[in-house]
């Protein structure tokens, strides 16, 4: 069962921008709350709203107007230094593209959000060890991501995300650039992380993805058109 303490709540959430001859509504009348240990899908066909709403989520931008708090904090009217902190304390991102540094080895990767947290070097590499053992890739701490398939390259992306021990796991068409034997693989990991506690917002336009979710939100025009909970779901 859901917990009485949501990891996010909007209330009245609406995001515009600005066009020659008016404004575009993108979003209007948002009310979604997520508790702690849900499983969560976001889709919508192309235009529906979805990649406002993450970046709503995932403090990468700010509503119009509404409300929106993650735990105890409100944060719709934060300045983007405050945004970014949340982030770095909060959320953690998967993208479709993975967003690897190449340059960087896999280990390395996986500490970059841990270089703006006050702790010895050797806990930042104990734990990124750690997530990379979680996600079946500390034999690969050392190779770069062009010697890494797609969903080996996820994987990192997964553990990455983790490594701040994030309230809130968001996805991006996380399965997009995944074969399909790949993307069972990655979505049997995001199971496994459900499973284990963790809070978990997809946002997909597939439905075999959101078939994993417990719960399917769908956008249409800009606002919540339907929001079910999935007893069919892969979840025990």
């Amino acid at each position: 069962m859901p917990s009485t303490n949501p990891v996010i709540a909007m209330q009245q959430i609406g995001k515009t921008y600005p066009l020659a001859d008016g404004v575009y509504q993108a979003l209007q009348q948002i009310d979604l709350t997520i508790e702690r240990n849900e499983y969560v899908a976001i889709i919508g066909p192309s235009g529906s709203g979805k990649s406002t709403l993450l970046n709503l989520l995932g403090c990468l931008d700010q509503p119009s107007h509404g409300v929106y708090r993650i735990g105890d904090e409100r944060v719709d009217q934060l300045d983007a230094n405050a945004l970014a902190q949340v982030r770095n304390r909060h959320i953690g991102f998967i993208f479709q593209s993975f967003q690897l540094l190449p340059r960087l080895t896999v280990l390395q990767n996986v500490l970059q959000p841990l270089l703006y947290r006050v702790m010895p070097q050797r806990e930042r590499e104990a734990r990124a060890m750690h997530l990379l053992s979680r996600v079946g890739l500390a034999d690969k701490a050392q190779h770069r991501p062009n010697q890494l398939s797609g969903g080996q390259r996820q994987r990192v992306a997964i553990a990455r995300a983790l490594v701040t021990e994030p309230a809130l796991l968001l996805g991006d068409e996380p399965t997009g650039n995944l074969d399909s034997k790949t993307t069972a693989q990655v979505m049997e990991l995001f199971d496994e992380l459900h499973q284990q506690g963790q809070t978990i917002v997809l946002v997909t336009h597939e439905q075999e993805i959101a078939e994993h979710c417990q719960r399917v939100v769908r956008l249409v025009d800009g606002q919540i058109y339907s929001d079910i909970r999935q007893h069919g779901s892969n979840q025990a």
